[in-house]
């Protein structure tokens, strides 16, 4: 076979690779084992780039019931027969070629890799961003992408609880579309993505076969954007949420009955991955034949069979005296089951179309790609950055109160409104904290008195400046939200999204980042159960923001002791919670949105006392749990003026500042320092305030007291709730409307 250019750039595979193929298969590969290949070695499926670095990520804990990597997610025993699976994973190529599809996708396939597992789907979570809104194109992309959520999550039936949006010319032409799964399962019926043993029967179920989304795992996912977008719109893929609806409900119960092998989800890489994958894990070998998988056009290839990623698809491993009582299942619900291959004992991949005989490949070797650990270098761009004189900017002229309303409108501190009342959070009955309320999500566990908090977090801005603090800090804000509704940390998730790894500086930011996150992980003794990344998000030689994004999952002992964001009672004491008194460091504005909307500048060098960070974390659960907090919110975004004004508009009530303001009063009310929480108390609880925080080692002051109708602070700035809650849900609306 001679092997073209084209086809190495088609599926991602560098010559030197190519080299390797032959070397160690000793001969050329045809054309069907070469896309076997350039969908097993991608870097969507072979982790070429990031193995190495997701490595290092602590991961042990006694709750934890596999270790990352293995199975399709991460899984936690609760204990009481209960345990929860969770993942999270970018769709982020898809979305930027077509982001209707490829954001309903997304959900489709997270949705499956829970599924996989024996879990029922409990909770959909979203981290997502997009160039600036002021430009039609990002205003398309921004709208697609809700309505693909919203479009196939409602109908599927999982409530979509929580999430985060940002904003920025870093994304531009590179929108991230991270999406995140939960959910809860018996962990005696956890199943599993195996093969077993030889003589076990390959069950295709669910979608017929077609030609969309071949090569999304090598041609779209694992290279960079250049020329040409428009003829990549074959490689997204198509849905069916009411298809999956129905997919869902039949495997659920083939794991209840329990009368199979394994399942595996067709995702990624599609046929090809699920099973390779799947034998691999048992040192077994496959013999499939394609020319009975159900096609939606009859001429498809073995090859486009193989790679194509059509949604709604499973593969369960049965024995074959189990075959028909998985029949039976699925056709109960109208969904057919064909056999398209067994399990061998000679670790082989035989692939037939009939009496043709298409690859017979080591399975060793497709799953074994090569790894790079590189030497990244940090640029000189960034030292300058750093090194940014910040106490120098100038104080506003229009003083505080404009600045927060300016703030307060900023599509990246705007009320999310407008995204989550397109999905239906409600459904399963078991929201109880729902989005926009507070910090974190909150589901109760049916039949329990315990509840799951769950935040997922990130800061591409942080991380550009400081890849090390961008990811401890990503972990550490998850975490913060996870404790201002009352919960314990107890495991996380992380998706790299970056440039290309290959470039020393991107590869640089990559290995810091991960490296942050490892130490944070290990400062709050939480382990991290699955891991994805999405590489290559760049255009033109511009990378994106290298943007760790952290899925945190925390536990309620007792769900009814939990708290929102919002004031609550009018007279209430409010503290802030990580320090003694506001501070006008200007250090504080590094990478703030004060820094960016009012300065028009990205820079300084972020910082941050993991120590003391814990330990804020662990004074303000116990101020939940007792009772005595009314209300918690951590300050992130904005900064302290911010989040008091949130806590306003929320709970429809104003509140007034009794701490002194620093002249530099712009870093003390919109920087953006880590490790402090509002909380507001009864005045006669302030003296617990005083002795939990003595306890756990952490400084607090008292800000001022809730009530009346505006937010007063200082002498200069008395701005009515009103105004505040129009800037605040009118600033995306606003802005979408523009475009009209």
């Amino acid at each position: 076979m001679m092997v073209t250019k084209k086809q190495l750039e088609e599926l991602a595979i560098s010559p030197a690779e190519y080299g390797e193929i032959t070397e160690r298969l000793g001969r050329e590969p045809n054309d069907v084992e070469l896309g076997l290949f350039g969908s097993l070695w991608s870097e969507h499926c072979g982790y070429k780039h990031s193995k190495p670095l997701l490595r290092t990520l602590p991961s042990d804990s006694p709750r934890l019931l596999v270790e990352p990597g293995v199975e399709n997610a991460g899984a936690i025993d609760l204990g009481d027969g209960i345990a929860v699976v969770f993942k999270v994973e970018s769709h982020n190529h898809p979305s930027a070629i077509e982001p209707y599809e490829g954001a309903a996708t997304g959900v489709g396939g997270i949705v499956r890799d829970i599924l996989a597992m024996g879990a029922r789907p409990i909770a959909l979570l979203n981290s997502l961003r997009f160039g600036s809104l002021d430009d039609p194109e990002n205003r398309r992309l921004f709208e697609g992408v809700v309505a693909g959520i919203s479009g196939y999550g409602n109908c599927i039936g999982v409530p979509d609880v929580g999430g985060e949006v940002f904003f920025s010319d870093a994304y531009a032409a590179n929108p991230l579309v991270n999406a995140m799964c939960i959910g809860v399962l018996d962990p005696d019926k956890m199943s599993s993505a195996m093969a077993g043993d030889p003589g076990n029967v390959l069950l295709l179920v669910g979608a017929d076969t077609g030609r969309d989304g071949i090569h999304g795992a090598s041609g779209l996912a694992s290279q960079t954007f250049e020329e040409g977008r428009e003829e990549l719109r074959p490689t997204v893929q198509v849905g069916n949420p009411f298809l999956e609806k129905v997919l869902i409900e039949a495997c659920l119960e083939l794991v209840e009955v329990g009368e199979f092998v394994g399942l595996q989800d067709l995702g990624a890489a599609g046929l090809t991955s699920a099973a390779v994958e799947a034998a691999d894990k048992n040192g077994r070998g496959l013999d499939l034949d394609v020319g009975v998988v159900p096609r939606r056009d009859s001429n498809m290839t073995p090859y486009e069979i193989m790679l194509s990623e059509s949604q709604e698809r499973m593969l369960v491993i049965a024995k074959p005296a189990q075959v028909e009582g998985v029949r039976r299942i699925f056709s109960k619900w109208d969904l057919d089951v064909t056999e398209i291959g067994t399990v061998t004992a000679d670790a082989t991949v035989k692939v037939r179309d009939g009496d043709r005989q298409e690859t017979d490949l080591p399975i060793g070797l497709l799953t074994d790609p090569p790894l790079y650990r590189l030497s990244g270098v940090k640029p000189q761009w960034l030292d300058d950055l750093q090194a940014r004189d910040l106490s120098a900017l100038p104080l506003p002229s229009q003083g505080i109160g404009p600045v927060l309303l300016d703030l307060l409108a900023s599509p990246n501190i705007a009320s999310k409104r407008w995204v989550y009342r397109q999905y239906d959070h409600h459904v399963q009955i078991n929201t109880v904290v729902e989005p926009g309320a507070g910090d974190a999500a909150v589901l109760r566990l049916p039949d329990t008195t315990r509840g799951l908090a769950t935040a997922i977090d990130g800061n591409g801005r942080l991380g550009y400046l400081n890849p090390y603090v961008g990811g401890v800090i990503a972990v550490a804000e998850a975490c913060r939200n996870v404790a201002c509704v009352g919960g314990e940390p107890i495991a996380l998730i992380v998706c790299l999204n970056s440039g290309n790894p290959e470039k020393p500086e991107v590869y640089y930011q990559l290995e810091e980042s991960v490296k942050g996150i490892a130490d944070a992980a290990r400062a709050f003794n939480v382990p991290v159960v699955s891991g994805n990344v999405s590489l290559y998000n760049e255009s033109g030689g511009n990378a994106i923001y290298p943007t760790p994004v952290i899925g945190a999952l925390g536990v309620l002992e007792d769900v009814s002791k939990r708290t929102g964001m919002a004031f609550v009672e009018p007279g209430d004491t409010v503290v802030l919670l990580g320090t003694g008194a506001l501070s006008g460091d200007p250090t504080s504005m590094a990478g703030s949105e004060y820094l960016d909307l009012i300065h028009s500048e990205v820079a300084g060098n972020p910082g941050i006392d993991l120590e003391l960070e814990v330990a804020v974390q662990q004074a303000c659960r116990r101020l939940v749990r007792e009772g005595i907090a009314r209300s918690a919110h951590d300050v992130s975004e904005g900064g302290l003026a911010v989040a008091l004004a949130e806590s306003c508009i929320l709970g429809g009530v104003g509140f007034e500042l009794a701490a002194d303001i620093p002249d530099r009063w712009d870093a003390a009310l919109f920087g953006e320092p880590q490790s402090l929480i509002v909380v507001s108390v009864a005045p006669d609880a302030v003296s617990r305030v005083a002795e939990v925080a003595r306890d756990e080692s952490v400084p607090f002051v008292e800000l001022g007291t809730v009530g009346g109708n505006a937010i007063k602070l200082g002498n200069s700035a008395s701005i009515s709730v009103k105004e505040l809650s129009d800037a605040w849900y009118g600033g995306i609306e606003s802005r979408l409307a523009r475009g009209l």
